[in-house]
């Protein structure tokens, strides 16, 4: 992107210049001798003109040449310099979005002003939520697999191959050694299990990969299905080619996007590995056929599969809409520390442009009624390794009502806490027909909200604070109507 860069960078100083002394791309074109389209394709970041031409410019613009060929910006267009210059366009792929570079530079360099308030406006929009390039580049990966339905048959298909090679019997594929055996005897892999301590700083880690030595270094306190699934990413590392790879699981630094990209793309390979289509869609449907919900074959489903409820429910998000066309669904992650009422949002997926439920930045309190949250306070007294609860969820803001499936667990690497995760399902007359038992009367159904700030619901128990937005809402409403019928009394 550097000659990209240096010809835009050009084309927007003299486009300014042009626009400050009032000239139009013809005037400049007969002042100067040069031809309108040539000026235009180096305002356009097309061309970078000669040294000759440049010298031209400067004499007839009154401006020094050395400021021309400058790189640096004056503040009303240091913003877009910034962005253009910084890691982000570089490293994300853009391709996946369907965008070219050439796409990005024509329409910075047609509207530089407002591409520069836009900008802008971005940065103090992510400064007051503390919003961070580790945060950019989780936003364009989880657009990337809603638009996908992450659904991605490419991993798919080399599964499958992988599945080949190794001549895996996927019906019974549920045990961490199979794995590490193709580690160990396959790629040389040298496996070693260290008892660090979680209590200190590296508390997070459950593995760490040395490619000098090809050595994978566990946490002892790893369950199998942990175990499996960090094996599992790391053939898919090796057999899909990866070099440019994170070497901690799960992630705790992401240097650029390719590596979460990357470290997504192993991930999705482990679930689809450890998780077949075949046998989960084969299980799916028994449970769909039946009138009311198996709770004990759905808890039987999950764990027929060596993989923690968190592989588990993301795998159904690619499952559903591909097997099944189920495509209006949301993906949720909780977070929760026991004695406390702070529930954090840490993952979330909205396809089919559902966004209700989903997380927000201010320090709202997430709706008690969600069954996320119960399973999550279940838990907490329980103190049992897995708790599991669904209820029929009617959002109040929108009027959406979902099937909502949530499972909830220790911190697999966060001593301390509690994660839980939810499938939601919009109930609609395509659901009605996959699902016979959404008129099961054991199913529970509840009114919920998204926080209590934002809640209408009247009379909760659950309520943590008052809605105070709805409130502000209801007041510049209340103002606008004072502002309307004094308009009115003296129109005249």
């Amino acid at each position: 992107m550097e000659e990209d860069y240096i010809r835009l960078i050009f084309g927007l100083k003299l486009k300014q210049i042009r626009t400050e002394h009032e000239l139009s791309l013809a005037a400049l074109a007969k002042l100067t001798g040069l031809s309108k389209s040539y000026l235009n394709e180096i305002e356009n970041g097309k061309k970078y003109p000669k040294p000759d031409k440049i010298v031209l410019l400067s004499q007839k613009l009154s401006v020094p040449y050395d400021q021309l060929v400058s790189l640096k910006l004056d503040k009303s267009l240091a913003p877009v310099g910034n962005v253009l210059q910084s890691k982000i366009l570089k490293e994300i792929p853009l391709d996946l979005f369907g965008v070219q570079e050439a796409d990005l530079i024509s329409i910075v360099a047609k509207s530089p002003n407002k591409v520069n308030t836009f900008i802008s406006t971005l940065q103090r929009i992510a400064e007051k939520y503390n919003f961070k390039q580790k945060d950019f580049y989780a936003a364009s990966l989880r657009s990337y697999q809603e638009e996908n339905f992450n659904y991605f048959e490419a991993n798919e298909n080399a599964v499958n191959d992988f599945v080949q090679t190794h001549q895996l019997d996927l019906t019974h594929f549920n045990h961490a050694n199979i794995l590490e055996n193709i580690l160990r005897d396959k790629l040389g892999y040298t496996l070693v299990e260290e008892q660090y301590d979680f209590s200190n700083k590296l508390q997070g880690i459950g593995a760490v990969f040395v490619p000098s030595s090809s050595t994978l270094v566990l946490s002892h306190k790893l369950s199998e299905a942990q175990r499996n699934f960090i094996f599992a990413k790391e053939l898919a590392y090796s057999f899909l080619h990866i070099k440019d790879r994170i070497l901690v699981h799960p992630s705790i630094e992401d240097n650029n996007f390719d590596h979460v990209l990357n470290d997504f793309k192993a991930s999705y390979f482990a679930g689809a590995l450890i998780i077949p289509s075949t046998k989960i869609k084969q299980q799916l449907n028994q449970l769909f056929a039946h009138e009311s919900f198996d709770a004990m074959l759905f808890n039987d489903i999950i764990n027929s599969f060596n993989a923690s409820p968190e592989v588990f429910y993301q795998r159904l998000t690619s499952i559903l809409p591909r097997e099944f066309g189920i495509k209006e669904l949301f993906f949720l992650g909780l977070s929760h520390q026991p004695g406390t009422e702070t529930f954090t949002v840490t993952k979330e997926l909205h396809f089919g442009q559902q966004q209700t439920p989903r997380a927000y930045a201010a320090n709202e309190n997430y709706c008690g009624r969600w069954v996320a949250r119960k399973v999550l306070e279940n838990l907490e007294r329980s103190n049992a390794q897995h708790e599991f609860d669904l209820q029929i969820s009617n959002f109040s803001e929108d009027d959406k009502t979902y099937l909502v499936i949530s499972s909830a667990t220790k911190e697999p690497f966060k001593d301390g806490f509690n994660a839980g995760f939810s499938i939601g399902l919009l109930i609609n007359n395509q659901l009605k027909k996959k699902l016979n038992f959404l008129d099961d009367p054991k199913i529970r159904k509840q009114s919920v909200g998204l926080s209590c700030e934002r809640c209408s619901i009247e009379q909760c128990n659950e309520r943590r604070a008052a809605p105070t937005w709805l409130n502000s809402i209801e007041i510049n409403q209340e103002r606008k109507r004072l502002v309307a019928s004094i308009q009115n009394k003296y129109k005249g």
